[in-house]
């Protein structure tokens, strides 16, 4: 393999295996970082493309992989703030900056928005460019391979928790599913003061949320009408509901564990319908609210949370896998075993 290819997994179409093969490798162009990926996070945004046919902006041949951080291997004119060898992690999503919704502060819903591994090639590769503006210093506490998560599987929940469901010291705070994305709610939620109440129809599962810090934990199946347990423990209902599965069913059973005034947060994907009742959001005033992905400005304290350790890395990752393999991993997500698995280069 010459300096000028590299080795990539390649998505050619929905319901068959991604294909590892020599493709070019990318230069950096103006303001550009040529990044060598050091891992990439396996996610169920992935696995829609590859199983269930949801179509990418651009057309397969396309490589995947939006969770990357990884070593600068080359800098592009006037890109600025870095030096070869740095440590680095990159979004999952890069903004534009001038659209309505950038320049309000809501990045994270971006007119123009580029996705890796989607709009781009993205990171399930050797090598990638990424805008020297949208790339984010690592620093040594934060081992890199595991770090790669952070760029979606944290970030993705710290949003819905901080911006979204506006979660005080003190609140209570119902999570329904506790995989690979819930999980992080869970931790991130215990971080900022919140009391978890952690739900899921594992016990495997709700023990990891106990380790990552929930107070509660309930067993769905065991406990069917879980959100009269959840209003008799708080006294009424929780605070907020976050919804970390993309379920209908669940999403309305969440709405009815909460309190008069209570928050309800989608952070599920699910492209069906839901049904809830309009006169108890109207005459309870009660709220439903979206979240998506995370806006820029928040990923240097998220980064800073991780390096002070008051939210795990490390022991997120539960399986690993080299780049050869990478159709194991996504057998392993569709098992739905461990929390979450990185792509190591």
């Amino acid at each position: 393999m010459s300096k000028n290819t590299m080795k990539a997994a390649v998505f050619h179409g929905p319901n068959q295996p991604l294909v590892v093969e020599e493709v070019p490798r990318p230069e950096p162009g103006q303001g550009e970082l040529l990044i060598k990926v050091a891992a990439c996070g396996v996610c169920h945004t992935d696995m829609h493309y590859i199983d269930h046919g949801v179509p990418t902006f651009k057309k397969p041949p396309l490589i995947l992989g939006h969770e990357p951080s990884g070593t600068v291997a080359g800098i592009g004119k006037d890109a600025k703030g870095f030096a070869e060898g740095d440590r680095v992690l990159l979004p999952a999503v890069l903004t534009c900056g001038a659209c309505e919704a950038c320049r309000t502060g809501r990045e994270n819903i971006c007119e123009n928005n580029i996705m890796f591994g989607n709009n781009v090639d993205g990171a399930y590769a050797e090598y990638l460019v990424s805008p020297a503006k949208d790339t984010f210093h690592l620093p040594d506490e934060i081992p890199l391979n595991e770090g790669s998560i952070i760029a979606d599987a944290v970030s993705t929940p710290f949003h819905a928790v901080k911006n979204r469901a506006n979660v005080s010291p003190g609140d209570t705070v119902v999570v329904l599913g506790c995989g690979g994305v819930g999980i992080n709610v869970v931790q991130v939620a215990n971080a900022v003061g919140g009391s978890v109440i952690a739900v899921d129809i594992s016990n495997e599962k709700l023990q990891w949320a106990k380790d990552f810090g929930a107070n509660v934990t309930i067993n769905a199946q065991e406990d069917e009408n879980w959100p009269k347990t959840v209003r008799k423990l708080t006294g009424g209902g929780a605070d907020v509901a976050i919804e970390a599965i993309g379920n209908p069913v669940t999403i309305e059973t969440a709405f009815k564990a909460l309190r008069t005034g209570g928050r309800l947060v989608v952070l599920g994907f699910t492209s069906k319908d839901i049904a809830l009742n309009a006169g108890r959001i109207m005459y309870r005033e009660m709220e439903i609210v979206g979240s998506l992905g995370c806006r820029p400005v928040d990923y240097p304290k998220l980064i800073e949370l991780c390096r002070l350790g008051k939210i795990k890395i490390k022991e997120l990752v539960t399986a690993r896998f080299a780049l050869e393999n990478i159709n194991d991993a996504f057998d392993l997500l569709r098992a739905g075993k461990g929390l979450r698995s990185i792509i190591e280069m």
